[in-house]
């Protein structure tokens, strides 16, 4: 059997009511209209599976990846958990217009709701326009009732948290904290794999159809966290030629790397697949007896578990972002959400 190397996928474009141009103009994607919301870099999600595009595998789907090199591609923890199914979609998000508010449901709720995982998830802010706004949970606290009184008096805005939004801004969205990007943002999303989602408020607008689009508040009640958080803006170092911590969870881990030299990364002690996400500039990443791959501004990059040390050399500045799984634990819910997608 060849060796795995770093691969690439040939990105799935979703257009939205909500989308624009940034992809094709910021991130160098091929979008056939002026509506493209969101770029699948790597997704494992049924009905939309990514395919190799580069080296002996391309055209083959994730999904079949995994199946022949298990533990090799994804870590054997992961693919002990996940089976075949990848367990996280990478995106890069364009909000030309504002986002529903939307919440997301834990795991437990998810299984009952959708028969499927929940969705934790975060941005990175790529760029934003001037006075752009993110709303993410609220401004104070509130009770069931106290929500569905704004919801019925049309004044649900007033209570929800808004934050001033420049690139370089991260947000973590665990399942449960109301949400949505204004319009005039571009981001990186990192989630599980999940489309549950529960509209909130839409802004009454219409769909491509002429209706409007549907809300989902008697489940949204299951999921929504009412609490009050200090802040909501996750603060991090910035550290050059470091890995700078932006979110860790049980669902997924996330460093910034900014490097205007080679650095090097070992993951010996780390049973999973890396994610390379770039952002600013290009770089080259230099594996196994010197073979080399390279990414540009807006391409991902899956590194193979078995794949333990890399050197990563940038043209001139480069920015992106290292993303993989920590301490999996076996259960039995895993394989029932399984058996349920498949």
């Amino acid at each position: 059997m060849n060796q795995l190397y770093p691969l690439k996928f040939k990105p799935i474009i979703k257009d939205k009511i909500w989308g624009g141009t940034r992809l094709r103009q910021m991130l160098n994607k091929k979008c056939k209209t002026d509506k493209a919301g969101e770029s699948w870099e790597i997704s494992g999600y049924p009905g939309s599976v990514s395919r190799v595009k580069n080296g002996f595998l391309a055209g083959n789907s994730l999904e079949e990846l995994i199946e022949v090199y298990m533990g090799d591609l994804v870590g054997d923890g992961v693919f002990e958990k996940f089976g075949t199914l990848f367990p996280l979609l990478v995106k890069f998000i364009d909000a030309n217009d504002t986002l529903s508010v939307q919440v997301h449901p834990g795991d437990d709720l998810a299984r009952r709701q959708f028969e499927s995982y929940g969705k934790t998830e975060m941005w990175y802010v790529i760029a934003a326009e001037k006075d752009a706004e993110i709303i993410v949970g609220f401004n104070k606290q509130l009770s069931k009732d106290a929500f569905m009184d704004h919801m019925n008096n049309k004044t649900l805005l007033s209570v929800l948290n808004t934050e001033k939004t420049h690139p370089g801004d991260v947000f973590f969205l665990p399942a449960g904290r109301v949400h949505a990007t204004g319009g005039g943002i571009l981001v990186a999303e990192i989630q599980q794999t999940s489309d549950a989602t529960l509209r909130i408020y839409d802004y009454d607008r219409l769909d491509d159809k002429g209706n409007t689009r549907e809300l989902h508040i008697e489940k949204a009640l299951e999921a929504i966290d009412f609490k009050l958080y200090p802040a909501y803006k996750t603060r991090y170092e910035k550290k050059p030629g470091l890995p700078n911590l932006l979110a860790k969870c049980e669902y997924f881990t996330t460093n910034l790397f900014t490097i205007d030299n080679e650095i090097e990364r070992y993951y010996v002690n780390l049973d999973s697949f890396v994610i390379y996400m770039c952002l600013e500039g290009s770089f080259t990443l230099r594996y196994r007896n010197g073979a080399v791959e390279t990414a540009e501004k807006g391409e991902t990059l899956l590194l193979p578990a078995e794949i333990k040390n890399v050197a990563i050399s940038p043209k001139g500045p480069a920015k992106f972002l290292e993303v993989y799984i920590e301490g999996l634990t076996d259960g039995d819910q895993t394989n029932n959400i399984l058996e349920k997608l498949f």
